[in-house]
C-alpha cells in the first residue's frame, strides 16, 4: 500500500482553503484538500505537476 506524506505550503494562509501535496512516492504527485484530509485525492505524473507549476510561477494569465 502506497502511504502519501502530504504537506501545506508555508504560505498558506489561516482561513483553511489549502491544498496539501505529497511527492513522497516517484513518478506521481498526490494533492488533496487540507479540509479534507480523509476525503479523495488528485494523482498526477510528476512531469505534469512540475509543469503545472513552473505555468503558475511564470503567471501566465491563460492559466490564472
Amino acid at each position: 500500500m502506497t502511504t502519501f506524506r502530504f504537506y501545506k505550503s508555508s504560505y498558506s494562509g489561516s482561513q483553511g482553503e489549502c491544498v496539501e501535496v505529497a511527492r513522497n512516492v516517484p513518478l506521481v504527485t498526490a494533492i488533496r484538500d487540507s479540509k479534507d484530509p480523509a476525503g479523495p485525492c488528485l494523482i498526477v505524473g510528476s512531469g505534469a505537476w512540475a509543469s503545472f507549476m513552473e505555468t503558475l510561477k511564470a503567471g501566465d494569465p491563460a492559466v490564472l
